[in-house]
């Protein structure tokens, strides 16, 4: 099993996870040609795509669904809130009728050789989840758009073979940035977005043996760099009060608009 990021950040999220039979994207925020061209780069197409798993309706996560769901008929999994979302952010009324998928948080669905199991987070949209993926006795997730984490997270994620997980913002460079207060406000909130801090903190809590590697994402143009996610979630893991250091699991900060590194499971 495959994770990989196509597009990544507060511009547009895209995620490919599959095995060698079953192929899904997580979100499809990006346009339609760089989605394309991501999938070209791992041998395939979005006629190869068996599912979108949607994880909520912001643009970012679904800009570029009409274009694809125009010229192919893939399915579209989300929740009943994240489904009236999309319903209503279609302003012009050209969104194609499509396929979908009714998904509940902790309640499987089965796509070939894949189970997909979303959970519930904490982010200011309609029913937002994020999702586990798992093959065999392999487990990936794909988790962002927390404005706060608790235990049930942590058991959610527990146990992961790879994981993408947010690194959005430095709260320094959001304080003192160019952002008006009711947003600085929002994305600090517990329904905004984790910090490079907060998600290093989180990630110390799902560390193991078996982990193959975890790759940051949606980090913020404006209010976060590459290098500064990586060093602030390196960091926290070497002070953290556990067995591992920094330097124990290929760690990736997504690129905003090129693929990621491939981890393998």
């Amino acid at each position: 099993m495959k994770l990989v990021s196509i597009a990544s950040g507060s511009s547009g999220n895209c995620i490919y996870v599959g095995s060698e039979a079953t192929h899904i994207l997580v979100d499809a925020g990006t346009s339609c040609k760089r989605i394309k061209e991501g999938l070209m780069k791992l041998d395939l197409s979005l006629s190869d795509i068996d599912a979108i798993f949607v994880t909520h309706e912001h643009s970012d996560h679904i800009a570029g669904l009409k274009t694809i769901l125009k010229k192919f008929d893939i399915p579209i999994y989300a929740t009943n809130g994240t489904l009236s979302g999309i319903h209503y952010a279609d302003k012009k009324g050209d969104m194609p009728e499509f396929e979908s998928h009714v998904v509940k948080a902790d309640e499987k669905v089965y796509i070939k050789d894949l189970v997909i199991n979303p959970m519930t987070i904490s982010h200011d949209a309609l029913e937002p989840v994020a999702y586990r993926i798992i093959y065999g006795d392999k487990k990936i997730a794909v988790a962002t758009d927390m404005g706060c984490y608790d235990d049930y997270t942590v058991d959610c994620l527990k146990g992961m073979d790879a994981l993408l997980l947010e690194a959005n913002h430095d709260v320094r460079m959001l304080q003192t940035g160019p952002y008006p207060y009711q947003l600085k406000r929002r994305i600090l909130g517990d329904k905004g977005h984790l910090s490079n801090e907060k998600s290093g903190e989180l990630l110390c809590k799902l560390l193991n043996d078996k982990m193959k590697g975890i790759i940051l994402g949606h980090l913020s143009k404006e209010n976060n760099m590459p290098e500064l996610a990586y060093e602030t979630v390196r960091v926290e893991i070497e002070m953290a009060d556990n067995k591992y250091h920094g330097n124990d699991f290929p760690l990736f900060v997504a690129p905003r608009s090129e693929l990621s590194p491939i981890i393998e499971v």
